[in-house]
C-alpha cells in the first residue's frame, strides 16, 4: 500500500497522493441549488485525499434530478463553491466539480421550472423517484432537438467555466451511472436518427463534444470524465456494442488530452484492460465495495494511476490517516446517505475524537 502514498500528477497538478474521494450524492444543498453551510466541513475534513470529486453538480435548471442537489450556473451557486473550495485549498487539498446533468432521471416536482427531464430520446427509464410529494413515477423525457443538444453542450462549458470562477480545480464530466451522458449511449435511451443516434461514432459524439467544449473552455488539463461501461441501473443497456463504443470513446477522448478519466468498474476486466491501453493520461478506477485489504494493489499493478473510494471516506474524514497507521473503520449509516443535518454528514468522528484522552 506504501505507493499510494506517494505523490502523483494529475492534470496541472501534483497530488500528494493517489487516493480520491468519489462523487457521492448527498442532497443537502439549498433550495435554490446553493451548496449548504454544512458542505464546507463536509469537504475539508477530507481535505488530505489526494484528490476530492464533489457530488454531482447540475448545469443548467434542465439538468437537475434530485431534490436538494447543488448547480453551478449562477452567482449564488458560485459563490457558494468558493466557500467549498476555499476551505478545501486551507487545508492542502485539490478539488474538482462534477457536472452532472441528469437527462431522464428527472421529476417536475424536483426541478426550479418544473418542466419534465430531457434526454436523447422520449422513453422513460421505468423508476420511481423520490420528490417532496414521496417517491413517484418519473415521467416520460422529451426528446432533446439537434439544437437543443448542442445547447446542452453550451450549458456544460458554461457551468465548467463558472467552477472556475468558484474557485475548482477543475471539473469531471459525469459519463456514468444513467444519466444524460449515458443515456447517449443507450440503445435503450437513444433511439435518435440524428448526428447523435444509431452508429457508436454517433451514440458517443455527445460526450466528445461535451469535453472538448470543457476542454476548450477551461484547459484540457483541468477536464475530466467518469463512466460507467456495462451499467444496467434504471432501463440502462448499452447492448451488445457496449464494449466497443467504450473502446472507440476512449480512444477519441484520448485525443483531447484530458486530465484523467475515472471508471466505475462493473467487472468487465478485458474491457477495462482495452481502456487502460487506450488512454495515455492519469487513470482513476473506482471498484464499488472493494474491500480495504485491496486498497492500493491496482495502483501497485499499474493498472490505474489512482483509486477512487466513497462509503468509507463519506464515513472517515481522516481515512488516509487511518489507512496509514491500520487503523478501524467507521461504518457508513446508509439512513444518512441522503438530505438531512449534520448527522452521518459531518458528524464522524476522526481517530483523535475517537481514542479517549
Amino acid at each position: 500500500m506504501d505507493q499510494v502514498f506517494t505523490p502523483v500528477r494529475v492534470g496541472r497538478y501534483i497530488l500528494p497522493n493517489h487516493l480520491v474521494m468519489a462523487p457521492m450524492t448527498r442532497s443537502r444543498a439549498e433550495p435554490d441549488g446553493t451548496p449548504g453551510a454544512l458542505a464546507v466541513e463536509y469537504y475539508a475534513q477530507r481535505a488530505d485525499l489526494g484528490l476530492i470529486v464533489t457530488e454531482g453538480t447540475q448545469p443548467s435548471d434542465d439538468g437537475q434530478g434530485y431534490l436538494t442537489t447543488p448547480g453551478i450556473y449562477t452567482d449564488a451557486q458560485v459563490a457558494g463553491w468558493r466557500k467549498v473550495t476555499s476551505a478545501a485549498h486551507a487545508k492542502g487539498g485539490h478539488i474538482v466539480i462534477q457536472l452532472m446533468h441528469a437527462g431522464r432521471m428527472s421529476h417536475p416536482d424536483n426541478t426550479p421550472h418544473h418542466r419534465q427531464g430531457v434526454a436523447p430520446s422520449a422513453i422513460a427509464p421505468g423508476t420511481p423517484m423520490f420528490t417532496a410529494k414521496g417517491m413517484q413515477d418519473i415521467p416520460a423525457p422529451r426528446a432533446l432537438t439537434t439544437d437543443e443538444v448542442r445547447q446542452t453542450v453550451t450549458d456544460f462549458r458554461h457551468a465548467a467555466r463558472r467552477a472556475i470562477e468558484a474557485g475548482a480545480d477543475g471539473v469531471e464530466i459525469h459519463g456514468a451511472n444513467a444519466y444524460l451522458v449515458q443515456q447517449f449511449f443507450a440503445p435503450s435511451a437513444n433511439v435518435r436518427t440524428d448526428e447523435y443516434g444509431g452508429s457508436i461514432a454517433n451514440r458517443a459524439r455527445f460526450a466528445i463534444e461535451v469535453a472538448a467544449a470543457i476542454a476548450d473552455e477551461i484547459g484540457a488539463d483541468r477536464t475530466a470524465i467518469r463512466l460507467s461501461p456495462g451499467t444496467t441501473m434504471w432501463g440502462i443497456d448499452e447492448g451488445a456494442e457496449g464494449p466497443d463504443l467504450y473502446r472507440y470513446l476512449v480512444a477519441e477522448l484520448d485525443k483531447l488530452g484530458l486530465a484523467y478519466l475515472h471508471i466505475m468498474h462493473q467487472g468487465n476486466e478485458s474491457l477495462l484492460a482495452d481502456i487502460r491501453e487506450r488512454w495515455k493520461q492519469a487513470l482513476i478506477l473506482n471498484r464499488p465495495g472493494r474491500p480495504r485489504e485491496q486498497i492500493g494493489a491496482d495502483v501497485a499493478s499499474g493498472l490505474a494511476d489512482l483509486e477512487a473510494y466513497g462509503q468509507m471516506v463519506l464515513a472517515n474524514p481522516d481515512f488516509v490517516a487511518r489507512l496509514k497507521t491500520n487503523a478501524p473503520m467507521n461504518d457508513a449509516d446508509r439512513t444518512t446517505f441522503f438530505g438531512g443535518t449534520a448527522r452521518g454528514y459531518t458528524d464522524y468522528p476522526a481517530l483523535s475524537e475517537a481514542v479517549p484522552a
